[in-house]
């Protein structure tokens, strides 16, 4: 864990570094343009997501790094299911207007420029506003177990 943490902590300063040189206009949707350091990626298409994602993965967990790091575009309105992470993930809001919640938990409003830290097996969701695409990079560690996928997040709980 401590591995991962380290190497988590230089690849958000590059990231944030980036931000500010060169540019790339991507269309996230029929509405919204944003500045992006990386491709929004591929529509995901499993049931793990309600509305429109995009996953541009930048990392893949291996036998030397059992962290991954996607980028995840949310359209808005979209969102994940209730999930866990068994060894828990961090998210860094690049752009947009977001949405974060842990079970029990007041819905956190998140903007460009946020840290969220998620500890290991809580459960949790997050996702775009019901406005404005979100766009996020998850880094996930992987050495305890894949993501546990839960139940949907109601209409009611995302509003609320």
């Amino acid at each position: 864990m401590k591995k991962s943490i380290l190497l988590a902590i230089p690849l958000a300063c590059i990231v944030f570094a980036a931000c500010n040189k060169n540019k790339e206009v991507q269309q996230v949707s029929s509405n919204k343009t944003q500045d992006s350091v990386f491709r929004r990626g591929k529509k995901i298409t499993n049931n793990n997501f309600k509305g429109n994602a995009y996953l541009q993965m930048l990392v893949n967990a291996d036998s030397t790094n059992q962290t991954t790091v996607g980028n995840v575009t949310f359209e808005p309105g979209a969102r994940t299911k209730w999930h866990l992470h068994p060894a828990g993930q961090i998210l860094l809001v690049t752009d947009g207007v977001g949405y974060y919640q842990e079970k029990g938990q007041s819905k956190k409003i998140l903007h460009k420029g946020d840290v969220i830290k998620c500890p290991p097996n809580i459960v949790h969701w997050h996702g775009a506003s019901t406005d404005t695409a979100f766009v996020q990079l998850a880094i996930t560690g992987r050495e305890k177990g894949e993501t546990v996928w839960l139940e949907d997040v109601t209409d009611e709980e995302y509003v609320k």
